[in-house]
């Protein structure tokens, strides 16, 4: 069995949430509407429970998240409320193996609320990537990383909004390159201002950081920390990335901090290509530990999950 930490399901309880909206994002019908983007068909078996249920048939732990590039999360806080409460009213209703990362206004951070979320059974909690690109951003985050840390439960960084697509711009272009560019200045940004205020806080940075983590040697002549001072509570996650990035970010990091991420429903998890070994700490041993689950949970434990 093994962990999946990054997928999204977008639950009646968030749909109706979005069609309810007459400004973007909003859904009408099936058609998702952002600003500065083409209008985009959602395909509706891609959130359909039962059929996502079947193909995590074969996992212990699914972790969904409020998909960030919608924007929800940047939306004024009486906009954003809203609709983070129906995600997370709708998320915590999935059915097993599913459980959900909480989200939160980075306009208006609330600490008591993510207390109480975190109490209803969320597993931590996910903020997008450009709401922590630098110091000031991740001071306004300070009072909710401080819930995480006292509750011990662990940041997932996921990418947020690309700016508006240019004309003719491929339809790759935000999944390469302002998602990337948002993880790697989010990876640095934590190392250089959270950590030093945020010691014992468990991170999760998405699709391998962007492979900031590679930027290493660049870093050391550049005067930063070098090598032998690799941050164990922090982690990243493999969605859209193969064998030779995970390859090359293991012998930077090392095997204990990588983690399996699918990304579903917009990617599949990919194949490590590193022996049986690797696959069983990044799918199963090391996204526990990120969890702060200390004893592989056995099939009759699922209620010990965080």
């Amino acid at each position: 069995m093994s962990v999946d930490v990054h997928q999204h399901v977008w639950t009646p309880e968030l749909l109706d949430a979005l069609r309810r909206r007459a400004a973007a994002p909003r859904l009408d019908g099936w058609t998702l509407h952002l600003d500065g983007e083409p209008p985009y068909e959602v395909d509706p078996l891609d959130h359909d429970v039962p059929r996502r249920t079947e193909l995590n048939r074969d996992l212990d732990l699914a972790l969904v998240s409020l998909s960030s590039p919608l924007g929800v999360e940047h939306l004024p806080p009486g906009e954003a409320w809203p609709i983070i409460d129906a995600y997370h009213a709708g998320a915590l209703a999935l059915p097993a193996p599913f459980r959900a990362w909480a989200a939160t206004c980075v306009a208006d951070p609330d600490p008591d609320r993510l207390r109480r979320d975190l109490d209803r059974g969320l597993v931590g909690l996910q903020v997008p990537a450009t709401a922590m690109l630098d110091a000031a951003g991740l001071d306004r985050l300070a009072g909710v990383l401080d819930v995480l840390a006292e509750r011990d439960r662990p940041l997932f960084v996921h990418p947020g909004p690309a700016a508006a697509r240019g004309v003719g711009e491929p339809g790759w272009w935000a999944a390469v390159v302002p998602y990337v560019q948002q993880m790697h200045a989010a990876w640095y940004a934590f190392h250089a201002y959270g950590r030093p205020r945020h010691a014992g806080l468990r991170v999760c940075f998405a699709l391998l950081a962007g492979l900031a983590p590679l930027h290493l040697e660049r870093v050391i002549t550049r005067g930063g920390a070098g090598r032998g001072q690799i941050d164990t509570r922090v982690y990243v996650e493999t969605s859209s990335y193969g064998p030779r990035a995970i390859d090359a970010v293991v012998r930077e990091l090392g095997i204990d901090v990588v983690v399996n991420g699918s990304d579903l429903p917009y990617a599949s998890a990919p194949p490590t290509g590193l022996g049986a070994a690797a696959d069983h700490a990044i799918h199963t041993v090391n996204p526990y530990r990120l969890l702060g689950v200390s004893a592989m949970p056995g099939p009759t434990r699922k209620e010990s999950h965080p």
